[in-house]
Parts: C-alpha cells; structure tokens; sequence
C-alpha cells in the first residue's frame, strides 16, 4: 500500500516537464525511442502471490536517456520484497537500443543489447525466457540470493504504427555468461489512444490521455529444446494514462495461460520525463561561469 500511495503521489506532481512516450507495455518493446538530451524516470512494480508460496513485489527503477536519435539508454536497478522472508537489492542491468532507419517504415526494427548482474532472487519478471515459470520463484532469498546470474540479452524488435494503433513484436534471446544455453521468448503488444485528436479546452481526464493495450509473452524454450513444452505464458491487458503534470501512470494485470505460469501478475508503473536535462545541466554551468 505504501508502494502504491507512493506512485500516485508521484503522478499527481505539479512540475515542469514533457509528456513520457512510452507506450503502455511492460515487457514488450516498440521503436519509439527517447528524445535526445531527455531523460525519463521510471519504476515498475511487478506483484503476484505464486501457490505454495508467498506474495512479492518486484521493483525496477528505470533511468532512461536519449543519447542519439537512433540510440537510447538505460540503466535499471532491480529489488524485491516478499512477504515472510525479505526486502533484498536483486541487481543492476545495463540496455542499449539502436534503431538503424531513422524514416518511418511500415516495419521499423530496433537492435536491443543488454547486460544483466543479478541473483537469482530476482522477481522483477522485465522478460519471460527459456522455461521460466512459477517454481523459480517459490525459492526463500536467504537461499536464491546466492546465485550470481551474469546474462547478455539480445532483442529483435520489429514495431509499426497505423491509424492510431502501435503493433510490437519482440523475439528474445537471453544467455548466461558462465553456463547455460541460450534461452528464447517473445513479446507481441497493440495499442491505442482512446482519441488521437487532442481536445480544444484544457482538461485533466480527455481521452487522448488514455492508451489501451494488451501484451502477450512467454517462453520458448533453449536452443538444445526449442518448443512450447513447460514454458509459461501469459496475456496482460494495460492502461496508461497520461497526467497533466508530465508523469504517466500505468496498470497490466496479467493473466497466466498454462500450470508453468503464475495464475496472476499485476504491473504497476510510473514514469516522469526530464526534457533536455542535459541543457539544464549545462545552463548552470554557464550562470556559475564555467
């Protein structure tokens, strides 16, 4: 509940700024990319109560800037808490994407590159790979928080815009750097405003601030067992609404598809975009007189 008060204060800030672009998914990816000099804050929350174990709230904690018009950054910090056992720091990850056509396309593809230092108490569920599923995340912290996980991750991101309505398709690759296979999952997303004309009179609830989705994702096995076979997958309608102050609020609950699969998760998210933070800094510099 604290997590939560805490989101909704923060969509409820009056301050300067710009709209955050990202569309409402979670996991999915698209081609929009960050405008240059800008930087978005973010924190996700993912939240499920697994049977035969304990109800856990997995945070990540976004920094996203726009290095170039093709290329953007991220730097995320990942935590957990889970209820009779504790409240751990799970890791750090490390995101590049570069998107080679820079014109709209009727396809726009994004190369996604990502290194990951985590341990396996990790809960933030960013990417469904491999046969990923409920019984990974039963282990206690004290125990699952000893295992080093240092992962590369690849995504072919393929994304298009028509008539109002994104479509993403991400194919996703994930290999540990001291053991393992290579690991595979996908990502499908849509979505759309309720109105794409902005209204005429300013307004707190217009229906342009609204965006409507739904994600599909899961696993696909490795590459010595490429299937559908105990892997999990799940189907997650999403709202986004977009607040007057700059912020963006976003809500999934997401819906298991198979006994691999928690029977609910539940996605919470805030994001606040900095425009040109990088002339900000630089403006006071200059009245310093560096």
């Amino acid at each position: 509940m604290f997590r939560l008060k805490y989101l909704l204060l923060l969509c409820a800030l009056p301050a300067p700024g710009t709209f955050a672009q990202e569309l409402p998914y979670f996991v999915a990816y698209s081609h929009h990319m960050e405008e240059p000099g800008s930087l978005e804050i973010e924190a996700r929350t993912a939240s499920s109560h697994p049977r035969d174990g304990h109800l856990f709230f997995g945070t990540s904690t976004a920094l996203e800037y726009g290095t170039r018009a093709w290329w953007t950054s991220e730097l995320y910090l990942d935590s957990q808490a889970t209820v009779a056992e504790s409240a751990i720091f799970t890791g750090f990850r490390i995101e590049n994407r570069f998107r080679p056509l820079l014109r709209e396309y009727p396809v726009n593809p994004v190369l996604y590159v990502e290194f990951e230092d985590i341990n396996g108490a990790n809960k933030s569920l960013l990417e469904i790979v491999g046969h990923d599923g409920r019984a990974d995340l039963l282990e206690n912290n004290a125990i699952a928080r000893a295992e080093r996980k240092r992962e590369v991750e690849l995504k072919l991101i393929l994304s298009s815009n028509a008539k109002g309505w994104n479509f993403s398709e991400n194919i996703i690759a994930e290999k540990n750097l001291r053991h393992a296979p290579w690991e595979f999952g996908y990502a499908l997303a849509t979505s759309r405003p309720l109105r794409l004309k902005a209204s005429t009179s300013e307004c707190r609830f217009c229906a342009e601030n609204v965006q409507l989705g739904v994600e599909m994702y899961g696993g696909l096995g490795d590459v010595q067992n490429l299937s559908l076979h105990h892997t999990s997958h799940y189907v997650a309608p999403t709202v986004a609404f977009r607040m007057p102050s700059g912020a963006s609020c976003t809500f999934s609950p997401g819906f298991g598809l198979n006994d691999s699969s928690l029977t609910h998760i539940f996605r919470f998210g805030v994001s606040y975009e900095v425009a040109q933070v990088a002339r900000i800094f630089r403006a006071k510099d200059h009245d310093r007189g560096f």
